[in-house]
């Protein structure tokens, strides 16, 4: 069985750090206001869904 010679390994690519330029803009645009909103959308239903199970499962317990 004739032996195989090991292929040589590339060397790995080197990544933009941050004090490099790279594809991002200097000034990203800022996303607060995007995240609060995602938070509304997601934590008042939420809570709304909290609010009655606990007041739902307060009338199974207490008659």
């Amino acid at each position: 069985m004739p032996q195989q010679t090991p292929q040589p390994v590339p060397p790995p690519v080197p990544r933009p750090t941050s004090q490099e330029p790279g594809p991002s803009s200097p000034n990203p645009p800022d996303r607060r206001p995007l995240i609060a909103f995602a938070w509304l959308w997601v934590g008042a239903p939420l809570a709304y869904g909290l609010y009655e199970l606990v007041r739902k499962a307060t009338q199974l317990f207490t008659g």
